[in-house]
């Protein structure tokens, strides 16, 4: 892997963190457009969520987001 703006190879893993009310402590990714539910909440039930993996560059600190299937 390498950085998409300053090309290098220097890229320190990590993760978004999450700590809204009832979280689980990371970030997730949601297919299609945020749609709202009645109480303004985003509405999640029987969508597919990825989690997401976040690789910091040691040279530019540009982050790289990366999205894979819940484990």
């Amino acid at each position: 892997m390498r950085c998409t703006q300053c090309d290098s190879a220097d890229l320190e893993p990590g993760f978004i963190e999450d700590s809204g009310e009832h979280s689980q402590g990371y970030a997730r990714w949601i297919k299609g457009p945020l749609e709202r539910g009645l109480f303004g909440g985003a509405r999640r039930m029987g969508k597919t969520r990825w989690i997401v993996d976040a690789f910091r560059c040691a040279e530019c600190s540009h982050l790289e987001l990366f999205a894979r299937p819940k484990d």
